[in-house]
């Protein structure tokens, strides 16, 4: 798949390398333009473009930006990517560093204020995982221990597309339901952080 990512960090960048690996059309973006991104293309092989460039003609977005930052990627960023696009929400809000958003505060689980901010619904996975371990942990199919990760999102289709990437990547995918279910996987939770197998994320995500 043409896959554009939105956020060269260490999520972004870790994903990135992971992708490419498995074979998919990768490239990569950050808000200090193409220029910057040379360590980062040569560990992941990952093609550096333009933040507007990323999502163009792709069939998965993966936004990986501090939450903050979400709200100021250029309006109608999305309108070039492919018909039906998965947009992938990997953040975490954190008001230490995010500041006070309001409809989160509320009550609003924070990937749908993203999907807000996008325009575009989105499916939430790959928060609740550390960075390194995204390079670390992925093992076959049917491996006992097998690390799981949780899975949100309302849009069935676009969900369906993700749980395969994720298991392609080398994780269990746990779909945890709608997008409003996806508070179970947030900060705080004990879903959020612990290397676990799919039946023990279950009794996590149950747990919250």
């Amino acid at each position: 798949m043409r896959i554009g990512i939105i956020g060269a960090g260490h999520i972004g960048g870790n994903l990135a390398q992971l992708l490419v690996r498995h074979g998919h059309q990768v490239v990569i973006a950050n808000s200090r333009g193409p220029r910057t991104l040379g360590e980062v293309a040569a560990r992941t092989g990952a093609t550096p473009v333009d933040v507007t460039d990323a999502p163009r003609d792709a069939e998965v977005v993966i936004v990986a930006v501090p939450l903050k930052a979400v709200a100021e990627l250029p309006e109608g960023l999305l309108d070039s990517a492919a018909p039906g696009v998965v947009v992938i929400d990997t953040n975490n809000y954190y008001p230490q560093r995010d500041g006070q958003i309001r409809p989160i505060d509320d009550g609003m689980v924070s990937s749908r204020w993203v999907g807000e901010q996008l325009g575009h619904p989105v499916v939430k996975v790959f928060n609740t995982i550390a960075a390194r371990q995204l390079l670390d942990r992925p093992t076959p199919p049917g491996t006992e221990g097998r690390r799981a990760l949780p899975v949100a999102g309302d849009d069935r289709r676009a969900k369906t597309v993700v749980l395969g990437l994720v298991d392609e990547l080398g994780f269990d995918a746990v779909d945890i339901g709608g997008l409003d279910e996806s508070w179970r996987q947030q900060p705080g939770t004990p879903a959020y952080g612990p290397d676990v197998d799919a039946a023990k994320l279950v009794e996590l995500l149950d747990a919250a």
